[in-house]
């Protein structure tokens, strides 16, 4: 495994730690600010729409620039952000920090997962997306867990202080392990980038990934609401609960990535279908602690196993120009982020209840499905891609 997978994926457990950390700390965040649920919810939504912009417009800015370098400057952005959420004394404030973070969120994972791809054979493209996307896997399995412990214990503010450390340690990190070569390779021009936009298929797979991970979303943004009002868990119990999540996307994500490398189309039709009916059976019985421990698990799974495959597919259409493409779709990511907390938000303020964003999640998906559904059967020709 070349180090410079690890380095990836170290600079993406802090990046991914700052987006998801928030859903665990959000009830105390919106009680500290004396804001309502769905306002709060705009630390997450906010958030995910600024990953959009800086998907696009930081990628493009940086087209002509080494990768390395681009990679290290992105993440002195992530640091300012954490280092002003940290110290935000109002809601307003904390909300500039969390857009200022994400706005390295697209530009880094879109370049990186081009760059991951490069360091490994051509028939392991998708598991090198997924070790990058690893760092992701991790900021749940440990981070989301062990960051809402620090908060609820020592004020969430101390979360943050700690991300702002961890983005220190990513930057050396890229600095010392992402091979020399990044150093010189660009992207190249941004006119020949934009060719890979007349792809219809990218398109495409675009929005199947804003429906695919907007319904994960839908459900995952108030998690804690869910748990604590509908199923009976005490505030406590919740970051152990957010492992269950986090293992089931570490499983997720290896075994999505295997599977993708077989098989993009099929993997992510199979898998949209699983995650539909996981969110459906959830929202049917969440009032059960037993079946939501399981529930949470197989959100992890089916939610996270979509990514190596929609990542990988996006990279192939666009062909000779994947790195505008690849920004997209991480923007697309997080703009079916927002999708999805702003569906669950909605749903809980027109007063359908705490399972309603489960429900909203699945529908989402069940969209995501159908599209994806209608990209295979348009695909130019079976050889693109494999069955």
């Amino acid at each position: 495994m070349p180090l410079g997978l690890v380095a990836l994926a170290v600079g993406g457990f802090g990046i991914g730690l700052t987006e998801f950390v928030i859903m665990g700390l959000l009830p105390e965040v919106a009680a500290d600010f004396a804001v309502s649920e769905a306002t709060a919810g705009w630390l997450i939504s906010g958030y995910a729409l600024a990953v959009v912009v800086g998907a696009l417009g930081l990628t493009i800015a940086t087209t002509r620039l080494p990768r390395k370098q681009v990679l290290l400057g992105l993440l002195l952005l992530f640091i300012a952000g954490n280092l002003i959420s940290a110290i935000a004394p109002t809601y307003q404030l904390m909300l500039i920090g969390r857009v200022v973070a994400a706005l390295c969120h697209g530009a880094f994972f879109g370049i990186g997962a081009v760059l991951a791809a490069d360091l490994v054979a051509p028939q392991r493209k998708a598991a090198a997306v997924a070790m990058m996307f690893t760092g992701l896997t991790a900021a749940n399995v440990l981070g989301v867990p062990l960051g809402t412990l620090l908060g609820q214990a020592a004020g969430w503010r101390s979360t943050f202080w700690a991300i702002t450390a961890v983005g220190v340690v990513a930057w050396f990190g890229i600095l010392a392990l992402v091979p020399r070569s990044a150093s010189t390779a660009t992207t190249g021009s941004v006119r020949n980038e934009l060719r890979a936009f007349r792809s219809g298929q990218v398109w495409l797979s675009i929005v199947v990934t804003v429906l695919g991970f907007g319904g994960m979303f839908g459900a995952f943004t108030y998690i804690a609401y869910t748990l604590t009002e509908v199923s009976g868990f005490s505030s406590g119990a919740v970051p152990w609960l957010l492992v269950v999540v986090g293992a089931g996307l570490f499983v997720g994500n290896y075994l999505g990535g295997r599977a993708a490398d077989r098989s993009v189309d099929r993997t992510l039709l199979a898998v949209l279908v699983a995650l539909a009916v996981v969110l459906a059976g959830f929202a049917l019985t969440a009032h059960s602690q037993v079946a939501t421990v399981v529930w949470l698990f197989l959100m992890g799974v089916f939610g996270f196993a979509t990514v190596p495959g929609l990542q990988t597919r996006v990279m192939h259409y666009a062909a000779g120009a994947p790195t505008l493409a690849s920004g997209a779709n991480i923007a697309a990511f997080n703009l079916g982020n927002a999708l999805g907390a702003w569906a669950g938000g909605s749903a809980i303020a027109a007063g359908l209840g705490y399972t309603s964003p489960l429900w909203a999640g699945s529908l989402i998906t069940v969209g995501g499905l159908l599209v994806m559904a209608y990209a295979r059967l348009s695909r130019p020709s079976p050889a693109l891609m494999p069955a």
